[in-house]
């Protein structure tokens, strides 16, 4: 199934998507639709429950028709999976119909000017600030 989406959804588009600066949601919308947006997700959470392995094998077969999009994919999982493992039931029921689904888009921020992806060395904090938090720190490139 993966081949296939890879060939018929991604493979004639990259070049243009890439050229373009196209980020293609509508695609990613599809993807979901065969359970790419959560593909180690526990089944109890809504995903499919497989292996690191096996959706790495399933990567592997998107990214031959389009590399940076399934680089997102890699990245939507790894953000929904962190979400689906660490947070609490009312977080769960709030977010991860909508990343599954697609409805709603993951990403993570971890590269720094002066840490580099070196997460033990991340200057960035959030505090809380009475109901809120604040998030303090830079930036330079941020996955998805």
């Amino acid at each position: 199934m993966a081949r296939q989406f890879a060939q018929e959804r991604l493979k004639p588009f990259a070049a243009d998507w890439d050229r373009e600066q196209h980020f293609p949601v509508e695609v990613i919308r599809r993807a979901a639709e065969q359970g790419y947006l959560a593909l180690y997700i526990a089944e109890e959470d809504g995903g499919l429950g497989l292996s690191r392995l096996s959706s790495s094998l399933i990567f592997e077969q998107l990214a031959a028709g389009c590399v940076a999009t399934t680089a997102y994919l890699t990245i939507h999982n790894m953000a929904t999976w962190m979400l689906a493992s660490f947070a609490d039931q009312a977080l769960k029921d709030t977010w991860l119909p909508g990343l599954i689904s697609s409805q709603t888009l993951a990403s993570y921020c971890l590269t720094e000017p002066d840490a580099g992806s070196d997460a033990a060395n991340l200057r960035t904090r959030a505090r809380r600030a009475g109901d809120d938090y604040v998030i303090d720190g830079s930036k330079c490139f941020i996955s998805g």
